[in-house]
Formats: C-alpha cells, sequence, structure tokens
C-alpha cells in the first residue's frame, strides 16, 4: 500500500471499492468503522454498509447496519438510515414496519427528510381522513416540490369526497409556491376541481326550480360537461332526465339542445 492510499480516509477508500464493484472489501472497510461505538464517522459509515450490504443481497445485514446508524441519533444519516429502512419495508409491501419506520424519520426531525416522510405516510394511511392530515403535513413542510405532489395527492383525495371546493383552494394555495415545473399540473387538476365545481352548480340549477330555458342549458351544460369527467353514463341520465321532464316546455328545449348532435 503506497504512502497516500494510507493517507487516504477509510471512509473514501470504502466508497472507491464499492464503485468499482468491490463490495465485499468495502463492506469490510466500513463494517469496522461501523462497530466503533466513539468512531466519529460510525453513523456514516453505518448508513454506507445498510447500502453494501443490500446490494451483495444481504437484506437483513443492511437492516441491522441501518438500526446502527439510526441509533446514532446523527441529524443527517440517522435519517438516512430510517429511510432506507422504510424504504425496504415498502418494497415488501411490510407495511406496519415502514410505518414506523417512516415515524422514526419524523422523530429525527431533519427538515430535508421531513416532508418525504409525511408524504410516504400518507400513502400508508389507513384511512382518508389520516391520509389527509399527513398530505397537509407535507405541505406545511416546506419542500416546494414534495409540496406540489401532496398538493396534488391531496387534491385527489379531496375530489374523491365530493369537495371539488377544497380541492380548488388546495391548488390555488399551492400555486403560489410551485415551482416552475410542477405549475402546469396544477393547473390541470385545478381546471379538473373547477369542472367539478360546475357540475354541481349546473345540478343546483335544475334542482331549484329554474325556468324552462335556463334549466334545459342547465341540463344540456352538464350532459356535455360530465364524459369530460369521464362519466358518460351519468350524462345520458341527465339527458334522459330532462327529455321526460313533467315540464313540458323544459323537455322540448332539452330535445332541441340534444337534436344537435344529429346535426
Amino acid at each position: 500500500m503506497t504512502s497516500s492510499e494510507l493517507e487516504t480516509p477509510p471512509l473514501d477508500t470504502a466508497r472507491r471499492l464499492a464503485e468499482s464493484g468491490d463490495l465485499d472489501g468495502a463492506a469490510a472497510i466500513l463494517a469496522e468503522l461501523a462497530a466503533d461505538p466513539d468512531g466519529p464517522d460510525r453513523a456514516q459509515a453505518a448508513v454506507g454498509l445498510a447500502v453494501v450490504l443490500e446490494e451483495r443481497g444481504d437484506a437483513e445485514g443492511a437492516r441491522a447496519a441501518a438500526r446502527t446508524a439510526l441509533a446514532t441519533g446523527h441529524p443527517e444519516y440517522a435519517a438516512q438510515a430510517a429511510c432506507h429502512l422504510a424504504q425496504g419495508f415498502e418494497r415488501e409491501g411490510r407495511a406496519e414496519q415502514a410505518r414506523a419506520a417512516w415515524q422514526a424519520v419524523l422523530g429525527v426531525g431533519t427538515p430535508t427528510y421531513v416532508p418525504l416522510a409525511h408524504l410516504a405516510l400518507a400513502r400508508l394511511a389507513g384511512d382518508a381522513a389520516e391520509a389527509e392530515q399527513e398530505l397537509h403535513a407535507a405541505i406545511e413542510a416546506g419542500d416546494p416540490h414534495i409540496g406540489a405532489h401532496a398538493a396534488q395527492r391531496l387534491a385527489d383525495l379531496l375530489l374523491e369526497q365530493g369537495e371539488p371546493g377544497a380541492a380548488a383552494d388546495v391548488l390555488i394555495d399551492a400555486l403560489e409556491a410551485a415551482p416552475a415545473e410542477e405549475v402546469a399540473g396544477l393547473r390541470v387538476q385545478l381546471g379538473i376541481a373547477h369542472l367539478e365545481l360546475a357540475c354541481a352548480e349546473f345540478a343546483e340549477s335544475v334542482e331549484c326550480g329554474a325556468d324552462p330555458q335556463t334549466g334545459a342549458l342547465a341540463i344540456e351544460l352538464l350532459a356535455r360537461t360530465l364524459p369530460l369527467r369521464g362519466r358518460p353514463d351519468d350524462a345520458e341520465r341527465v339527458w334522459s332526465y330532462g327529455l321526460h321532464h313533467e315540464n313540458p316546455t323544459l323537455a322540448a328545449e332539452v330535445l332541441l339542445r340534444r337534436q344537435r348532435d344529429d346535426q
């Protein structure tokens, strides 16, 4: 071994070995560093060991190394270790263990990883209320990219619950801080929320006893908007409602509007 190699920090040597494909050599160095309870590089080495062992196919060894790093409480490497554990459990479909690991990320409290943990916990949530709470937390954590994704997922959830107004509010707020590359997607989703709001207003107009011309217009607009939301069967039911309406004047107006499709 040359003098320059002797002067190379062990972590750098391990990294070089791993990058060159010598996983056994890298693991040996990292394991020695991780085993030293007083070593200054213990947390970083343990995370590196977890990665190397996983690449070697030693899932349990990788988890043990990650837990060593997590136990150090290091703000960077303990958080990385908890993320490593959580992602591994998710890949294996072990939802409860993954949830516990993501909670450990929150316990470390490193701001860089907190939004990611909340987003993951929303994905693993047991019910809609828990998912909504975690998505709000992900948005509030301050990462603009993750916040934009969380806002879109929250808007989807609210739309599924029949709350397009709340979904629109979430998306409008998200647009104020969204990175440029996220704006288009947020605007499309905002348009979807507005379509749902429009459908609700059209339906309400009919139900509140509009005059025949206004009612027929509302029925037409509702019937022509629903297919845009993937609801063609509902659109046909709206047309049928209008065509067979008890008010003959309204039914005649609806027929005239429906016949435009045949012209």
